[in-house]
């Protein structure tokens, strides 16, 4: 079978898994308080490319066991990642941070609701998270390291304390390795997170989640360079929110920074790291491998 075939084969099935794993994990729409619910699932059901879910996926992949228990574990960490990140987009999206009105292509969640209903979905949408977690059905002490992982990477350590730096930065010079920072805490730290799951869940060794920290480090950088290269050169249609906003708002970028042409290369040069720290793992990586270059090539 042609090999992009396969990988486009295997991200479409765990695609719909995602889907159904969010219909079954999330509130129903009609439960009490309806308009929370409603509004929480327009947040976390509203499309986006799932490529934190699909980490978790392919790293669980990895292990010895696939058993009902551990696929169980897998779309809980799946489900849980994506209630933080969707978290932090309706929370990105207020006034009171980046104020914007286009999220994968919808309203974003405080124009299509308001804002005090915006502001309870993201913290519901967090909570629910480490509910989810909580409720696996494992060895407690998967479910523990589950819970701190997530934790650490949601927190002022990680995906919160780079959003605090990304708003102190506005209008401000960063040096490379500044920016390097805020990106791993930003955005990487959910990335790296999402495939510290899938290993946690697949009982990796020690040795093994190194690798896949070597990895999941290259990843998350490489994701957020894509990120600014798109703002800067995509429209608003294809990226499914408002284009130029970075630059609009004196953010400092990669692109503002180094350049464009340094951008692009960066991030191919990262993707080749992510895909060589993955070579004792052999063909039980492909997955990881191809979302590697699904990360860099997106937008093209």
């Amino acid at each position: 079978m042609n090999s992009n075939l396969s990988f486009e084969n295997w991200v479409r099935t765990h695609g719909q898994r995602t889907e159904l794993a969010l219909e079954h994990l999330l509130d129903a729409a009609n439960t009490h308080p309806i308009r929370l619910h409603e509004a929480m699932r327009y947040a976390a059901q509203g499309g986006g490319k799932r490529i934190r879910p699909l980490l978790v996926y392919a790293a669980g992949e990895l292990g010895e066991d696939s058993n009902a228990e551990t696929q169980g574990a897998l779309d809980a960490a799946a489900i849980a990642i994506e209630c933080i990140h969707a978290y932090s987009l309706v929370h990105d999206d207020l006034p009171c941070m980046d104020d914007d009105d286009l999220r994968r292509g919808r309203p974003t969640v405080h124009k299509a609701f308001d804002e005090a209903t915006a502001l309870l979905v993201g913290d519901a949408l967090q909570t629910r998270a480490f509910e989810i977690l909580a409720n696996i059905r494992c060895d407690a002490d998967v479910r523990v390291a589950m819970i701190s992982a997530l934790a650490c990477a949601s927190g002022s350590r990680g995906m919160a304390g780079g959003q605090a730096i990304d708003l102190e930065s506005v209008g401000k010079k960063l040096d490379l390795a500044g920016l390097k920072q805020m990106h791993a805490m930003k955005t990487g730290a959910l990335l790296s997170c999402s495939v510290q799951l899938g290993g946690i869940a697949a009982q990796l060794k020690p040795s093994q989640m190194q690798h896949l920290a070597n990895y999941s480090e290259a990843l998350g950088l490489a994701f957020q360079i894509v990120d600014d290269v798109l703002d800067a050169t995509a429209d608003s249609q294809t990226l499914g929110k408002t284009a130029g906003k970075d630059a609009a708002n004196d953010k400092p970028t990669y692109v503002t920074l180094m350049g464009l042409d340094y951008a692009k290369q960066a991030a191919k040069d990262l993707q080749e790291t992510a895909v060589a720290s993955l070579e004792s793992f052999g063909a039980k990586a492909q997955a990881l491998k191809d979302l590697a270059l699904l990360v860099v090539n997106r937008g093209k």
